[in-house]
């Protein structure tokens, strides 16, 4: 799923972006200073990242040049109480994909954020409908079927089933799915990975032949479609 890499050294504010982030089934890390964004930026795959520019250690248009020298291409939305349109320009020579002044409505920065990860997916076609072996996932409304029927899936459901669709056809290792669905390192003192399969499999596999969802043994699980069902 989406993560998002939000870089804010206020604490009452990062911690009200991260809620409703995570409301909106973002994957929110935060970094309260530039130094611990790039670090972050650099060792580990985000969708995209929120920016604030006046930081601790250094602003935060020093940290989109530095991400953008070091190869680092996801696209940055920086916010600011900085506002002239000088502080804009300035932001987007340095690299940033969009501005955002404080204070702002959350809804106005969730349709920022959607937009720039509409224009990344676009751009590998990917699109707002998924669609495999009779599934079918609107992004858009949070909604998943098979063969048109309405799945009802929970969140977090939702979440997994949408990475399954997007990894389709690959094993996938139970610490793959807790990092990408969770945002958490799997432990093999919890199995909440092995729950969260069988209830998808209730709603997905159930009124069916054919499994989608199969077990790799050792390693994980799968989506996959039988050799002999017809593609969708």
């Amino acid at each position: 799923m989406n993560r998002i890499l939000l870089t804010e050294d206020d604490s009452r504010v990062a911690a009200f972006i991260k809620k409703g982030l995570e409301e909106n089934l973002y994957l929110a890390h935060v970094a309260g200073n530039g130094a611990d964004a790039l670090l972050e930026a650099a060792s580990s795959d985000y969708d995209a990242i929120i920016l604030d520019v006046m930081l601790p250690d250094m602003d935060g248009f020093d940290v989109c040049t530095l991400l953008r020298r070091r190869g680092i291409t996801t696209p940055v939305i920086m916010l600011s109480a900085l506002n002239s349109p000088e502080e804009k320009i300035r932001g987007l020579q340095c690299g940033a994909d969009d501005y955002l002044s404080k204070p702002f409505l959350f809804e106005e920065l969730l349709a920022r954020i959607h937009a720039q990860l509409r224009r990344i997916e676009f751009n590998r076609g990917v699109t707002d409908m998924q669609r495999y072996a009779g599934i079918e996932i609107n992004m858009a409304e949070q909604c998943a079927y098979r063969n048109g029927n309405d799945l009802q899936l929970s969140p977090r459901e939702f979440k997994l089933l949408t990475f399954l669709v997007r990894n389709r056809e690959k094993a996938l290792s139970r610490a793959q799915i807790a990092q990408s669905v969770w945002d958490i390192h799997f432990s093999s003192n919890t199995n909440v990975v092995d729950v969260y399969i069988n209830y998808l499999r209730r709603k997905l596999d159930k009124d069916y032949a054919h499994p989608l969802i199969h077990t790799i043994k050792g390693r994980g699980y799968m989506l996959k479609q039988k050799e002999h069902e017809p593609a969708s």
